[in-house]
């Protein structure tokens, strides 16, 4: 007998449904969050049982779960969702049950689930930048203490020479404290910035697809890197437009009849891939390759429309030159494969592991 299982994810606790194949409800209990408080509830269910779950905060440590013990995860898009099956009565028990049912149906709108490596290497990215944003605000911090005692130095402060003038200026005490702890914050978030760089730096050289991607203006590696690792598997997308509509860069669209308007852009998928997206197009907007289109639409739109636009124009040449080239990376797998090479026992029975090979021979379930 077939049976489907629908999580409904959340911080500390998580509700558990399984219904059978004809839709009737098995179990649908709340359980705290943890791999034998879980299993307890779906540890005795046969290998290849098919999960729902949305993407919410914290489901990483779900995937690995359902990975490590035989289950075939399926990694739901929480507003595409929300819309197909929208209910009056809403609760995790309705939320789990829905889900379940859903996936019972095959009517899931589902996300891609990055394999591990991809991850990782977005959390290494992300932690980078959020760094250099933290440097960045105490530096705008420093600068707004200075501006407001009247204080300005052109060739900058945080050089050598610059360090020594800021050190000489007469300010009162209260000032005087906070731009020592801020210059010490600043000495602090350097060290890992720096190792990070490295880090960037070598999984740069060894990617042949960040060299590809470094032929377009304003583009390098730090810029490449990001786009490969939000972007993921490039064959997910079929055209540069759906991937280009997954980052959010395409207009909404709203019609009825004959009536068509076309807003702003959706803003939907990867905020990472759209800002250093943006970020590029500032350098690239002045290139020749793009400075004729980007006057043209800054004239008729404004310069942040025609930001955009440019942004856009690089993640469709980026999709070009990643469908053409013949290299491949390793953190990068067409297909979402459990990498543990041992069962894993579950609690109080027999170990259940599925391999990969046993995960993509599965028949078909029915729908």
């Amino acid at each position: 007998m077939s049976v489907y299982v629908g999580i409904d994810v959340h911080r500390k606790r998580s509700q558990v449904a399984v219904i059978d194949q004809a839709g009737e409800a098995l179990v649908n209990r709340n359980v705290p969050n943890g791999i034998e408080t879980v299993l307890k509830v779906i540890g005795d269910l046969p290998i290849g049982t098919p999960v729902a779950f949305e993407a919410a905060f914290g489901w990483g440590w779900l995937v690995e779960l359902l990975d490590d013990y035989g289950f075939e995860p399926h990694l739901v898009h929480p507003s595409r969702c929300k819309a197909i099956a929208s209910a009056r009565l809403k609760n995790d028990k309705v939320d789990a049950h829905i889900l379940a049912q859903l996936l019972r149906a095959d009517l899931l709108p589902e996300a891609w689930i990055a394999p591990p490596a991809v991850r990782q290497l977005r959390a290494r990215l992300r932690h980078r930048i959020q760094l250099v944003r933290l440097r960045t605000l105490l530096r705008n911090r420093i600068h707004a203490i200075l501006a407001d005692h009247g204080h300005d130095r052109a060739e900058g402060c945080w050089s050598g020479p610059g360090r020594r003038w800021l050190a000489g200026l007469e300010l009162p005490a209260a000032s005087r404290e906070v731009i020592e702890d801020c210059l010490a914050m600043m000495e602090a978030v350097q060290v890992p910035i720096e190792r990070l760089d490295t880090e960037v730096h070598q999984h740069a050289r060894a990617d042949p697809r960040v060299k590809v991607l470094t032929r377009l203006p304003g583009v390098g590696e730090l810029t490449a890197l990001v786009m490969l690792a939000e972007i993921g598997d490039i064959d997910r997308f079929g055209s540069a437009r759906k991937l280009a509509a997954w980052a959010g860069l395409t207009p909404t669209v709203r019609g009825s009849d004959l009536v068509v308007r076309h807003g702003h852009i959706s803003k939907q998928g990867s905020t990472w891939l759209r800002w250093i997206l943006c970020e590029a197009a500032q350098t690239a907007k002045r290139s020749p390759q793009f400075a004729t289109t980007y006057q043209a639409i800054s004239q008729r739109r404004g310069k942040k429309i025609a930001t955009t636009a440019i942004a856009r124009k690089l993640l469709t040449r980026a999709y070009h030159l990643l469908t053409d080239t013949d290299n491949t990376s390793p953190t990068t797998n067409k297909t979402h494969t459990i990498t543990a090479a041992t069962p894993a026992p579950r609690p109080g029975g027999s170990p259940h592991r599925a391999s990969s090979q046993n995960r993509m021979s599965r028949p078909s379930r029915a729908r």
